[in-house]
C-alpha cells in the first residue's frame, strides 16, 4: 500500500506542476449538492485551491427550485425541456440560489476542520458577475424570467482569483435594467470558461458517457467526433447528457483547451481526472490530446525510458543517446499529454527504395489501443507517398505479430546493402518485409 502511494504521488507530480496557475471552471449540478457525500467534493475543491489552481465553481439549483415550487403548490412549467420562469417561479429561483450559496460557503468553512484540508483558509467570493438578457418568446411561448447569458464580468472574476479566492457563481443573471433572470448552470459555466479563456471546464454529470455498441466508457472525443456522435446516436443520449455534450462542444470550439465530463457520484473523481495520465471521465478537445508526431531532441529522455526495458530483454538492439540524437528526425512518437507512450523509427534508404521499420515500442499500459498499428500505418502512408518500394524489419520475438500486419518472411538479401553489411548474426534476427510498389 505504501509503495502504491509513493508511485501514485510520483506520477501525479507532473500534473500538480502543470495545473498550478491554470484556470479551471467546474459546473456542479443541484443533484450533486444534495448528495450526502458532497462534502468529499468540497475537500477536493479546497485541495485544488491549495495547489494553486484558479478555481471557479458554478452551481445548479434545478431540484431545489422544484422542491420550493412543490412546497408552494405551484406547478412547474416547461417547454421543450426549458423552464418557463414566471414571477412566482422566480421567487423560488432566488430562494434556492441563495440557500445553496450559503450552504456551499458554510461547507467550505466548517467541513474542512475534520478533513484532509484541516487548517486551510479558503476564501469564497461571489457576486453579480453574470450579465443576462431575456430568453424571450419562442414559437409563441413567453419564457418570461428565463434568461440567457449576455456577457461575463471576467475582470471581476480575475481579480478575485488573483487573491487566491474560489469564485462561486449561481445560475442567476442580472440585466442592465436590474431585472433578475433564471439561467442554465451549464450555459453559465460554459460562458464563464470561454470568457476567462480557461484551460479546463469540468461538467459534473449524473452518469458516464458510453459507446452504444460496446458500452465502454468514451475516454476522449474531438469536437468533430462529438458532433458526429450526437448526429449518429440521437437516441443514446438523454436530455442531460445531450446538454452536457453540447456545452462541451461549444466551450471547446471557443478556446477552452479541454472539457471534462465527469461523474459526480465517484468519490475523488476530480482528483483522479486531473492527477492521473488517463483520468476516469470523458475528455472533449478541439484536437486529440494523444498526438502522433515527428520526434525532436526534447523527446530523447522519454524515448530512452520507453525502449530501455526492451533493450534489457534483448527485444531491441541497444541505442545510445548519441545514436538517437543523430537520427532523431527518423523517429515518430505518440505524445500523450506530454508523455511518450509509443515510438517507432523509419530509416530511409532512398537509393534502394527501402524503409527500415525499427525501434517500435509501446508503453506496457497502452498496448491495447492499436497504437503500434497506428505508427505502422503512418509509416506505410509516408513511404507510399514517397514512392518507396518496400518496408523491412528485423525482429527476434515479434514476427508473428508483424505477419498479422501483412509482413512476409524475407532474407538478408532483402535488406539494403548498408544494413546487410551491419547485420549482427549473433542476434539471429528474422527479416520480414512488406512490398509497397510492384
Amino acid at each position: 500500500m505504501q509503495d502504491q502511494f509513493v508511485q501514485w504521488f510520483r506520477h501525479s507530480s507532473p500534473y500538480i506542476h502543470a495545473h498550478r496557475g491554470t484556470t479551471v471552471v467546474i459546473a456542479i449540478s443541484g443533484d450533486a449538492v444534495l448528495r450526502k457525500d458532497f462534502h468529499h467534493h468540497i475537500h477536493d475543491f479546497a485541495l485544488l485551491n491549495s495547489l494553486g489552481i484558479r478555481l471557479v465553481l458554478v452551481y445548479g439549483i434545478r431540484p431545489q427550485i422544484n422542491q420550493r415550487l412543490t412546497e408552494k403548490h405551484i406547478q412547474p412549467k416547461f417547454h421543450n425541456g426549458l423552464r418557463i420562469t414566471d414571477k412566482a417561479a422566480l421567487e423560488c429561483v432566488k430562494e434556492a440560489a441563495g440557500h445553496v450559496r450559503v450552504e456551499l460557503e458554510a461547507l467550505f468553512t466548517t467541513s474542512l476542520g475534520n478533513s484532509p484540508m484541516a487548517g486551510a483558509r479558503i476564501r469564497v467570493v461571489s457576486g453579480n458577475v453574470v450579465i443576462a438578457k431575456p430568453y424571450g418568446v419562442h414559437n409563441g411561448v413567453d419564457f418570461e424570467y428565463t434568461g440567457q447569458v449576455r456577457r461575463i464580468d471576467s475582470d471581476a472574476i480575475n481579480q478575485a482569483l488573483a487573491q487566491n479566492s474560489i469564485v462561486l457563481i449561481s445560475p442567476i443573471g442580472y440585466s442592465v435594467t436590474g431585472e433578475v433572470y433564471n439561467l442554465s448552470s451549464e450555459s453559465v459555466a460554459t460562458e464563464v470558461a470561454i470568457s476567462l479563456n480557461a484551460e479546463k471546464l469540468i461538467l459534473m454529470t449524473e452518469q458516464n458517457l458510453y459507446w452504444p455498441d460496446s458500452e465502454a466508457l468514451i475516454k476522449q472525443m474531438t469536437t468533430n467526433e462529438a458532433n458526429e456522435f450526437i448526429k449518429t446516436h440521437p437516441d443514446h443520449l438523454d436530455a442531460a447528457q445531450l446538454k452536457h455534450l453540447s456545452a462541451a462542444i461549444q466551450a471547446s470550439s471557443n478556446g477552452v483547451q479541454r472539457v471534462h465530463l465527469l461523474n459526480h457520484t465517484v468519490d475523488g473523481a476530480i482528483l483522479q481526472e486531473l492527477f492521473s495520465r488517463d483520468g476516469i471521465g470523458t475528455l472533449i478537445s478541439s484536437a486529440m490530446f494523444e498526438e502522433l508526431r515527428v520526434a525532436n531532441l526534447n523527446d530523447i529522455p522519454g524515448i530512452i525510458e520507453l525502449i530501455h526495458p526492451l533493450e534489457q530483454q534483448g527485444i531491441l538492439s541497444p541505442r545510445t543517446r548519441d545514436m538517437l540524437e543523430t537520427s532523431i528526425n527518423d523517429y515518430l512518437v505518440l505524445d500523450r499529454d506530454g508523455h511518450i507512450v509509443g515510438c517507432a523509427a523509419a530509416h530511409s534508404y532512398i537509393e534502394t527504395g527501402v524503409i527500415e521499420l525499427a525501434c517500435l515500442a509501446i508503453h506496457p499500459d497502452y498496448r491495447k489501443g492499436k497504437r503500434a498499428q497506428r505508427l505502422i500505418d503512418h509509416i506505410v502512408e509516408h513511404a507510399q507517398h514517397n514512392a518507396m518500394k518496400r518496408i523491412v524489419i528485423l525482429t527476434t520475438q515479434t514476427s508473428d505479430w508483424f505477419r498479422e500486419q501483412g509482413f512476409v518472411p524475407g532474407t538478408i538479401e532483402d535488406l539494403p546493402p548498408q544494413r546487410q553489411a551491419e547485420f549482427n548474426a549473433n542476434r539471429n534476427s528474422r527479416v520480414l518485409y512488406k512490398q509497397l510498389v510492384s
